[in-house]
């Protein structure tokens, strides 16, 4: 993967290279090295780690623990300083206690990701899930997914007000999908369609940007998953 990300960064035309989906067992120093070397390789990891109880761990047929899950990201941004790290979990998966439950809330609260997606468990007839016993009910699925997304929205607001006054660059995207008075770009630390994005309100004069260029912004206000910032020189 090291090997690849370097060649990719090195293609003409590519300004940022994102790497999606990685597994936890496949983040090797060489990677984390590339990461933080490579200018085009965008300090950003995606990396769905699905729970952090053993127990869950463990009937979803993945290894590790929440120590061992801890001792990751802390390697991960011990070499990559800067790095936004995004994850995504299931909740009300077979078996899943609320033992189980409160171990993954308080992983995400110890660990303060960037980035989380929260799903609940779906049953899928011919997948290995499918034939476990103890099903979780759907309405306590929901609502542990409920409690892990309020409280990553209080670790995102948090990180995002950490930003304020920051200059950051940004790709350049046009016109905001929320108002027509707005634009809106990305930092490195936010993948289109699934994070947040920068909401652009001023720019200098006679500045009129274009889709795909990268221009620095200043954040001025921190929401819960979105920035606002104005272009400048």
């Amino acid at each position: 993967m090291a090997q690849l990300l370097r060649e990719l960064s090195h293609t003409e035309g590519v300004e940022w290279v994102r790497v999606m989906y990685t597994y936890p067992t496949h983040i090797s120093d060489a990677f984390l090295d590339v990461l933080a070397t490579e200018p085009k390789a965008v300090k950003y990891l995606d990396m769905p780690l699905q729970h952090a109880s053993q127990n869950v761990l463990k009937l979803m047929k993945r290894g590790g623990n929440r120590p061992s899950l801890e001792r990751l990201i802390k390697r991960v941004r011990d070499r990559v300083p800067g790095i936004a790290v995004r994850t995504t979990f299931i909740t009300g998966f077979p078996g899943e206690t609320e033992e189980d439950f409160e171990e993954l809330l308080a992983f995400v609260r110890n660990v303060q990701f960037d980035r989380v997606g929260v799903f609940t468990y779906s049953d899928e007839e011919g997948t290995p899930a499918f034939d476990l016993p103890n099903k979780i009910n759907a309405k306590i699925a929901e609502r542990r997914r409920a409690r892990l997304m309020k409280e990553q929205a209080r670790i995102s607001r948090k990180r995002n007000k950490a930003r304020i006054g920051e200059t950051v660059r940004v790709l350049f995207e046009g016109e905001s999908n929320e108002s027509d008075l707005l634009w809106q770009g990305r930092m490195e630390a936010q993948a289109p369609d699934i994070d947040g994005c920068v909401l652009i309100n001023d720019a200098p004069e006679s500045f009129e940007p274009l889709p795909g260029q990268v221009v620095n912004v200043l954040i001025t206000t921190a929401q819960e998953y979105d920035l606002v910032a104005r272009i400048v020189e």
